[in-house]
């Protein structure tokens, strides 16, 4: 199958030409796709029909391993029944809008500030391949910004401060931000992870910043210094240069890799609208490793 990519930035990301990816199996598709990933970053596809296992299955042949350990996990059971699916949603289990004070709700509001997914765990999030199964009828977009893109923009002073450090990532640090705190119970269910500040995918030569709001601290600095030094990285990162915004239309599958943008979802009147979609993200395990798991 020939397939042709039409760049939504002038940096980053792209459009797809029609596939049936519940049908990809063939190697040299798949591959073609994890080569256009280490090119563009942000891949949209659209009109895609997944059921939630055919989303699961589709993205084991694509990148292998999935993440399960999530922050809605510990949370609630997950209407799916799988907790690699994670419900990116604004309804509970009877399909209701969930209450203001709801604390899926609540946690879910986080995702509206840039992150990263999975880069509170080790190993770290790979791809993540978000779904719209249900959208509102107003703009709920996605934002999406280039952290190659961005590192290749710091001046050389600051590239060599940055190089060789290590941050902690924590999702109870950064949901503490907005306002939401874990039970003690449940932050020992999610205690963190540390990765290079700098990162250098193995399917790409380029380098990237590795931040966003999981970040906590640099492990060789004092806390106050890191943290507005992550802050300055975060805040030159998210420059309107750098960044675009995904329109969601129903049946889009959006895939994006972790290890070199940061992402967040924009506000809409969710007490209001409903928006359901599913992700699944894959761990970032070398290659060949991969492919014994898949």
């Amino acid at each position: 199958m020939s397939l042709s990519f039409k760049r939504i930035h002038p940096d980053f990301g792209a459009e797809v030409s029609a596939i049936d990816l519940n049908q990809t199996y063939d190697e040299q598709t798949l591959q073609e796709l994890r080569d256009a990933m280490a090119q563009y970053s942000v891949l949209v596809f659209r009109d895609q029909h997944f059921s939630a296992q055919e989303q699961l299955d589709f993205a084991k042949r694509m990148d292998g391993e999935l993440h399960a350990k999530t922050s809605s996990s510990v949370l609630a059971k997950n209407r799916y029944g799988n907790e690699a699916l994670t419900d990116i949603s604004n309804v509970g289990q009877d399909g209701d809008i969930l209450g203001a004070e709801d604390r899926r709700r609540m946690n879910g509001i986080s995702n509206r500030i840039w992150h990263t997914d999975a880069s509170f765990e080790d190993p770290a999030g790979r791809y993540s391949m978000l779904y719209a199964r249900n959208i509102p009828p107003v703009r709920a977009d996605t934002e999406f910004a280039d952290m190659r893109a961005a590192y290749d923009a710091l001046d050389d002073e600051t590239k060599r401060t940055i190089e060789g450090l290590h941050v902690n990532h924590s999702i109870v640090y950064s949901r503490h931000t907005m306002g939401f705190d874990f039970s003690p119970e449940e932050s020992e269910r999610l205690p963190g992870a540390t990765h290079p500040l700098v990162k250098i995918c193995q399917d790409s030569p380029r380098k990237s910043l590795y931040l966003a709001s999981h970040a906590s601290r640099i492990i060789e600095w004092p806390i106050p210094e890191g943290r507005l030094l992550l802050k300055d990285l975060i805040e030159h990162a998210t420059q309107r240069k750098f960044v675009f915004s995904h329109e969601w239309r129903l049946n889009d599958l959006v895939i994006w890799d972790n290890r070199t943008t940061m992402h967040r979802a924009r506000p809409f009147d969710d007490k209001k609208y409903k928006r359901e979609l599913t992700r699944v993200t894959t761990l970032d395990l070398p290659r060949e490793k991969q492919a014994r798991v898949a």
